[in-house]
């Protein structure tokens, strides 16, 4: 996250759940629940709201503060996602953007990222669903 704002905290959590559903398939009906944390030291806005904002509105949502270990990663938004799906654990994707690809180096295998078209995804995906940014 390049800062503590209100639309860094929503832009970086919409592009975190998007590439993860966009990877894996997941439906939000499928969803049970998820977990989103922050470092400490970004708290304006809840990161949960980007999964609103995304159609995920009958998932219940938890946001919580990561635990402050000295040198840790600063600005940094997790995602938990608790998802009834049958796919191996081998099979699922699991997405480390970012300065983030750092915590997991041996699951960050995804191809660079190209966030524009992200957001066009994002964009689309918003259109398709019905839901108002």
């Amino acid at each position: 996250m390049e800062e503590n704002s209100r639309e860094a905290i929503l832009r970086g959590t919409r592009q975190l759940l998007a590439l993860m559903i966009r990877l894996n398939g997941i439906q939000s009906e499928d969803v049970a629940s998820a977990i989103f944390s922050l470092t400490p030291d970004l708290n304006v806005e809840f990161p949960a709201l980007a999964a609103r904002q995304l159609g995920w509105l009958d998932v219940p949502l938890l946001c919580t503060n990561e635990i402050p270990v000295p040198a840790s990663l600063p600005r940094c938004v997790r995602i938990l996602i608790h998802w009834n799906t049958d796919k191996p654990q081998s099979a699922v994707a699991h997405v480390f953007i970012k300065e983030a690809r750092l915590l997991r180096p041996d699951l960050s295998k995804l191809p660079p990222v190209d966030f524009d078209e992200l957001e066009s995804w994002i964009a689309e995906y918003m259109a398709a669903h019905d839901i108002e940014g």
